[in-house]
């Protein structure tokens, strides 16, 4: 019997693929747990002898200062007199009479064996998998069971889920499929190894497959965004000069673009350089639309891209799926828009900025239509440019120039100050003080201050990169604001 406990455990763990250690602690365990029915209270341990396979059951003690449970403690003076050198917190073994394994609870044990070795095997299983994420294997077929797949791995059993799959790919029990591995669960059944076809890393693992360069270094591919089953956009650099990143991927004739085609059914994959440039980039992962020209606003991350009629279909693609690519390749707002549109947002664009003109900077339509027709649209740009660039208009001289720089910056610090006085809710608004220059009013706003009570309770030396005629001025502000407040009648004195 003892040997062949011994050819058990070497057997189970050659079939479950397991360590033989775990499955003999697998047995002691089993062991122990069915012993507790012979030697009820006592906390056991069991031992299977690795190298002639014989059983053996002691009852464990611990070494205490004060006994609360008799049977599994003892004192330090009783533990010496079997171990002279005993001490607090040891554990003492008296070996218990063989039991007869045939008279056990087989089931007992039975069950705890296999418990055991379904955690080992569960655990080999995630530890193996878990770090092969993002890589590919290959499966077979076992079962489609509403719309999601099982697939055999081999050592592991791995579920496609409806959604990681290609929209009309179909399969059958006993297809050869390759996968790409999404994420290993722990799952109280087991690990949960998910795969997919439809993930954007499927392609990208293909092409590191079929283009060398990619797996030296060459090539990088920088970005990838994909609508499964339909279109595929990649953007790569090179990171050699004598490399051409497209080219390469591409291959000879297109075979190497065309096996990762083949392997997605069919999938459409447009491939692009990579750029620094935002501009180009969108230009390029609009491709094979012809761009006109691009407009960039980095305030709104968006790119307006104008396009001729002809050109719009083939730039939003078949249900948007060509400009969806594309703003999820680029990382911008893409809006499209054809010569016709543009030029009707610019006729507006331009009519509202001459009106603000007129109005704000106080100036006739023939002087607000030379700024708008040199790209002046609104008071910012007036007011912040360089003077230079307002006197290289014709008909706009140094003096001119001063003065609408001057109205604009006057104009905008009455918005400043009117949004300051709404932001004050019951504080009195600053426009009320008298004598406050223009840019110390821009550097209160911009420091929070928004009211004449904030004002109040500042001190010169609270704003930065004042110069010392600014320091004077704000000096007598806060002056100013502390007598409108009543901070020196008699009655608030007597308070203080």
């Amino acid at each position: 019997m003892s040997q062949e406990i011994l050819h058990v455990a070497q057997a189970v763990a050659r079939e479950k693929g397991l360590d033989a250690e775990t499955v003999l602690g697998a047995m002691e365990q089993a062991i122990r747990t069915a012993a507790r029915r012979f030697h009820k209270g006592k906390n056991l341990a069991a031992e299977i002898d690795r190298t002639t396979g014989e059983v053996r059951l002691y009852h464990v003690r611990r070494v205490v200062e004060e006994v609360e449970d008799p049977i599994n403690e003892l004192t330090l003076e009783e533990a010496r007199k079997q171990k002279p050198d005993a001490k607090i917190g040891d554990e003492l073994r008296e070996e218990l009479p063989p039991i007869d394994l045939e008279r056990i609870a087989a089931h007992t044990a039975k069950h705890v064996i296999a418990q055991k070795l379904r955690d080992a095997e569960r655990e080999r299983i995630y530890e193996e998998y878990a770090p092969r994420v993002g890589e590919l294997t290959t499966g077979i077929v076992k079962r489609v069971e509403r719309g999601n797949v099982y697939l055999d791995l081999g050592k592991a059993e791995a579920v496609m889920y409806r959604e990681d799959c290609i929209p009309r790919e179909t399969f059958r029990q006993g297809d050869r499929v390759r996968v790409y591995i999404r994420e290993v669960r722990k799952h109280a059944k087991g690990p949960q190894v998910i795969v997919s076809r439809a993930d954007a890393g499927m392609v990208l693992r293909l092409f590191e497959l079929e283009v060398p360069e990619i797996q030296e270094g060459l090539v990088e591919i920088k970005a990838i965004a994909r609508e499964p089953g339909v279109r595929t956009k990649i953007a790569v650099a090179s990171n050699d000069p004598h490399v051409d990143p497209v080219g390469a991927c591409v291959g000879a004739r297109g075979a190497r673009v065309q096996a990762v085609v083949n392997e997605l059914h069919g999938e459409k994959i447009d491939i692009i350089e990579w750029t620094d440039d935002p501009a180009a980039l969108v230009v390029n992962a609009l491709a094979p639309a012809e761009i006109e020209r691009v407009v960039i606003d980095e305030d709104k991350h968006t790119i307006e891209v104008v396009v001729t009629e002809e050109n719009l279909a083939v730039a939003i693609g078949k249900n948007g799926v060509n400009v969806r690519l594309a703003q999820e390749l680029t990382g911008w707002n893409i809006e499209l828009l054809t010569v016709e549109q543009e030029a009707e947002r610019r006729r507006e664009e331009a009519e509202a900025a001459l009106r603000l003109f007129v109005e704000r900077l106080d100036v006739d339509e023939s002087l607000a239509e030379l700024l708008v027709n040199e790209g002046f649209y609104t008071l910012e740009d007036v007011a912040y440019c360089e003077q230079a660039e307002l006197e290289e208009i014709e008909g706009i001289d140094a003096e001119i120039a001063a003065e609408l720089q001057m109205r604009a910056r006057e104009a905008l610090l009455a918005d400043a100050m009117k949004q300051a006085a709404q932001e004050a809710g019951e504080g009195t608004p600053l426009s009320e003080l008298e004598g406050i220059p223009g840019e110390l009013a821009e550097k209160l706003i911009a420091a929070g201050v928004r009211s004449v009570e904030e004002l109040a309770e500042i001190a010169v030396d609270d704003l930065e990169d004042l110069s010392d005629e600014e320091r004077d001025v704000l000096g007598k502000l806060i002056l100013q604001a502390r007598e409108k407040l009543g901070w020196f009648d008699e009655g608030k004195a007597q308070e203080s």
